[in-house]
Parts: structure tokens; C-alpha cells; sequence
């Protein structure tokens, strides 16, 4: 979600009365790739690009299929494979062993449903978003085109906003399932006049939302690190007691008595370094549906707080137990605020994203599931 924050705010600053725009999206990617489906990057005229396709070794030449695209006013999808030995293919000395399709469409700043402007209606929203990408078509279609985007907000928008109604039966049922899964896909489908087609359903997923109780010196590093991953930060503490510069830092700062509002994508981590305190966190936490809930100290101030609720008679269900991330963090040897920081947005990272935050090193399967 930072790159697409990044690019949106880049978009609304383009003079369009003096240069052109284009979006580059990672729209396939088939074997090892730097980064994957989804990965955009904003190009401009001048050769300024702002987000990224790879790691710095494909943008050049997708600053060029840009150029060509914006001086054509045409959406082109580029190929790069790295598994030819050809020396002369782009990418062949990187090593990745992947073949990787980008989508190139330039910008119309007219068109209120261009790529960019789509992307821009998902940042706010705090479910998993979905945008229908055209990304293969096998001739000229009346009313639909290569690099067509559609935002899905439910079925009766979609029905009403997507022009192929005669796909809606097939399509749909394959756009709630990545949503169900949270998981993007590419589908193909041929029309009745025997017109190929091909999609890309990509889900966005809403950034994660930390609420960071306390206000001592080690929650500034600990807003820093999560606001630089591009989370949305909410720190509950005193106001009294704070700096100006945490206001600056977090996207919101609330009082203690503040009620979070929990979803699927929300995380807390109580660092109040006040056993009283940390211990009202918590129970005010368990009475909601949030997901993780961090407490920062050692294992033995935890467990002081869970025999204090079995004696107060609200003995903690093995469900809670296991919303409970204490001590708080991956064993990296983490000393200083700031490492103690890396550590605990690592365990949150690897919380939402369903791993064991284990080496990769010994990770069985690749680094990215298809």
C-alpha cells in the first residue's frame, strides 16, 4: 500500500498540460521474480518513475516501452524472460529464472477511471480491495481495451460498470474467491465473437493498522520503523507527556480512554512499561476482536497478569491465549528501541502474512506462493 500512496500522491502533482504519464504494473509473473504481481512503478515524460518493477534492472527499459506507449496513447504488455540464455535479452544476467509481464498504460488525466485514479479510491478503505486489469486481448474490442481497469465494490457496481455482461456468471464467482482467499489470480476467457481475454484480479489488501500504546522515548522508533513499512499508525498515550514530533509521525494520536476500532488487518502492542497500565490494555483488548496483541517485558510479567485474571475470575480461553504475542517480538538478539522495533514489526509482518518468521534459509517452498 506505501507504493500506491506513493504513486497516487505523485500523480496529483503531474503538470498534464506539460508532460505525459504512464503506469508500469507487474501484471504475471511465472518462476523467480525481485518482485511480484502487483508491483507498479509511475513513469514520467522527463524519465523520472517513481515505485518500482524489479530491482533497478528492468525500469530503464520499461522507461523506454513507456516513452513508446505515451507517444502512441497505447497500452503495451512487455515480456521479460529470465531464463534465456540470449545475451541480448533484458534482464538475462539477474539470475531470477522467471518470465515477467508488465503492463504499460499511459495516463489520461481526463479519464476519472484510469489506473492511478482506481488505485486512489483503495487506500482509504480498510477491507481488501480488488481491480479488474485487462491484460490480454486477442483483437480490437468496441467496448473493452488492453490496460482497462475495473474497481470491484460489490456485484450490482460491477454488473452495472463492467461492459462484458456475458462474462458477469463466470467472472464474478473468480472475483470473490481471490477475495475470499485474499489471493490474485489471472483468468482467461473467450467471448461469444471467439475475442480472447485475459485478467488480472488483483487484491489489495488495506495496510496494517498498529495502535501503539505509551509514551516513553522507545515508542518513537517503534511509530517510525512501522509508518516507514507504510503501516497506519495510531499511538494512544498522554497527550501530556508526548513530543510534538510523534503527532508528526503517526497518523493519529488518542487519549487513553481512546476504544480502538479493530478489523482483520489491526494490531496493538502495549508498551506502557506500568504493569498497571499494560495490564488494563490488555484486558481492554481481549474484549475486542483484534487479532495480535503485543505486550512488551518479559514472560514472567505475563503470566503474573494471567494468574491475576484467573484470580479475578476471567481466566484467559484458549483462543485469547493465542492472540497473545508475549514477550513481544522474533528472537533476533534485539538490545536498542530500534531493534526492539525491527523485531516486533517483523512478528506483526509475519503475523498478517501467515508465516513463522524462520530463516529463509530453511524455508521448504519458494520465498512467494503462486
Amino acid at each position: 500500500m506505501k507504493e500506491i500512496k506513493q504513486i497516487t500522491e505523485a500523480y496529483q502533482n503531474i503538470d498534464f498540460s506539460k508532460t505525459q504519464a504512464a503506469l508500469a504494473t507487474v501484471v504475471r509473473v511465472e518462476g523467480s521474480s525481485y518482485r511480484r504481481t502487483g508491483a507498479r512503478m509511475l513513469v514520467l515524460e522527463s524519465g523520472e518513475w517513481i515505485g518500482g518493477i524489479s530491482g533497478g534492472c528492468l525500469e530503464g527499459d520499461a522507461l523506454k516501452k513507456a516513452r513508446l506507449a505515451m507517444s502512441q496513447n497505447k497500452a503495451t504488455l512487455i515480456t521479460y524472460d529470465t531464463t534465456d540464455d540470449d545475451p541480448y535479452q533484458i534482464g538475462v544476467g539477474l539470475g531470477c529464472n522467471g518470465i515477467i509481464d508488465v503492463l504499460i498504460t499511459p495516463l489520461d488525466p481526463q479519464n476519472p477511471n484510469n489506473a492511478v485514479r482506481q488505485l486512489q479510491s483503495c487506500i482509504d478503505q480498510r477491507t481488501p480491495n480488488l481491480v479488474v486489469t485487462v491484460t490480454g486481448i486477442s483483437k480490437a474490442h468496441e467496448s473493452i481495451a488492453l490496460g482497462n481497469v475495473f474497481r470491484f465494490d460489490n456485484e450490482a457496481h460491477f454488473t452495472e460498470i463492467f461492459p462484458l455482461s456475458q462474462l458477469n456468471e463466470s467472472l464474478i464467482p473468480a472475483i470473490n474467491e481471490a477475495l475470499d482467499t485474499t489471493k490474485s489470480s489471472s483468468k482467461e476467457y473467450t467471448l461469444e465473437d471467439g475475442t480472447k481475454l485475459t485478467f488480472f484480479l488483483e487484491v489489495i489488501p488495506p495496510a496494517i493498522q498498529l495502535y501503539v500504546f505509551g509514551s516513553n522515548y522507545d515508542v518513537y522508533p517503534m511509530v517510525r520503523v512501522a509508518k516507514e513499512l507504510g503501516w497506519r499508525v495510531i499511538s494512544v498515550c498522554n497527550p501530556a507527556k508526548m513530543h510534538a514530533s510523534l503527532s508528526e509521525m503517526a497518523d493519529a494520536v488518542v487519549p487513553k480512554d481512546h476504544q480502538p476500532e479493530i478489523d482483520d488487518f489491526t494490531a496493538a502492542i502495549s508498551m506502557c512499561h506500568d504493569y498497571e497500565t499494560d495490564y488494563r490494555n490488555l484486558q481492554m483488548l481481549l474484549k475486542t476482536d483484534i487479532k495480535y496483541i503485543g505486550l512488551l517485558g518479559p514472560k514472567k510479567r505475563t503470566i503474573k497478569m494471567y494468574d491475576r485474571m484467573s484470580k479475578e475470575g476471567s481466566s484467559l480461553t484458549p483462543q485469547q491465549e493465542e492472540r497473545i504475542y508475549s514477550p513481544v517480538g522474533l528472537d533476533i538478539g534485539a538490545a536498542t528501541p530500534e531493534e526492539i522495533a525491527l523485531s516486533v514489526c517483523a512478528e506483526i509482518r509475519a503475523f498478517f502474512s501467515g508465516r513463522d518468521g524462520n530463516r529463509l534459509k530453511f524455508r521448504p517452498k519458494p520465498i512467494y506462493e503462486n
